[in-house]
């Protein structure tokens, strides 16, 4: 007997529950014409800086059925990396929590390619596509509409039960799900990840990220020289910043993770502040073999450790 709707659901989020993803809601695929005009808003501001490729694809960026012929679904899913264990000494540049263990598209997009074979030997030849911060979709916006939390203020989701400290991943498919709904902003009158911010690159009020002022673009997007304006305002770190999330309180609700692939090499969490100042390109590679932080190049870490001055 065919399964219904409910029942392709259930099969769906036993299965990616059981590949490791901490939450799966499912959301309906159609045209998202509020996050559309948004978007369009936000690059007409220039707060997307040098990353010139968020012009590219705008229509598949705002419509699933563009990138996957007769979408019906957009499964979301949240991958945990919280792992507040995993610093490097006090002494040293920090390096976003994200970006310590191997490249986190690697590690997911494996698990969900496990899971369009299932998915295929379980329903037959369907249309999916599976993605991990690789092609042109509203990640967080396809989230929030499915239910996995809401976009804070400083823009990026929050789930109640979880915090912020995960990955994103969706597949879009043309199998009819059962959809999950959106729930309500939770941030209130918090401003913490406002005031926290040392580049107010999150506007006075929240919910706007002006891209081009934040450390983590500054660190890794950036080409070229840092500008100078931003001299003192690192506040020690060399790629990404978790400064907004380590500020949030929803944050007290996060769990370490569970995932090997994650955790962080001993050669990374011995390194101390004179080893990164005299860090050589042979170095880099090793340090940082199947890293996200492969991203940024050698020069590219080089410049923002200079940039710095920690001597």
């Amino acid at each position: 007997m065919p399964m219904d709707a409910r029942q392709k659901t259930n099969w769906v989020k036993e299965k990616l529950i059981h590949l490791g993803f901490s939450s799966v809601s499912v959301a309906k695929a159609e045209f998202m014409e509020p996050e559309a005009r948004r978007l369009e808003q936000w690059l007409n501001q220039g707060f997307h800086g040098e990353m010139g490729y968020m012009e590219n694809y705008f229509e598949l960026r705002v419509d699933p059925r563009k990138l996957v012929d007769g979408a019906k679904s957009v499964i979301c899913l949240l991958y945990n990396y919280y792992n507040p264990n995993s610093e490097l000494s006090s002494e040293s540049p920090k390096l976003s929590m994200y970006a310590y263990g191997r490249d986190y598209h690697k590690v997911i997009k494996k698990k969900l390619k496990a899971f369009l074979r299932e998915l295929k030997g379980e329903f037959g030849d369907i249309n999916a596509r599976a993605f991990v911060d690789s092609a042109p979709v509203l990640e967080r916006d396809w989230a929030r509409r499915s239910g996995l939390g809401w976009v804070g203020k400083h823009t990026l989701l929050i789930s109640k039960q979880r915090g912020s400290y995960f990955f994103l991943a969706e597949v879009i498919m043309d199998l009819e799900l059962e959809y999950d709904q959106s729930i309500r902003d939770h941030c209130g009158t918090c401003t913490q990840c406002i005031d926290a911010c040392p580049t107010d690159a999150i506007s006075p009020k929240g919910y706007v990220m002006d891209g081009s002022k934040c450390i983590s673009y500054l660190t890794i997007e950036k080409k070229g020289d840092i500008p100078s304006e931003f001299n003192d305002k690192m506040e020690g770190w060399m790629y990404g910043c978790d400064i907004c999330q380590q500020v949030c309180p929803w944050n007290r609700f996060s769990k370490p993770h569970s995932e090997a692939a994650f955790l962080p090499n001993n050669e990374l969490t011995s390194m101390r502040k004179i080893d990164w100042l005299n860090l050589s390109e042979e170095q880099f590679n090793q340090l940082f073999e199947g890293s996200a932080v492969k991203r940024t190049k050698y020069e590219g870490l080089k410049r923002n450790i200079e940039f710095l001055d920690l001597r």
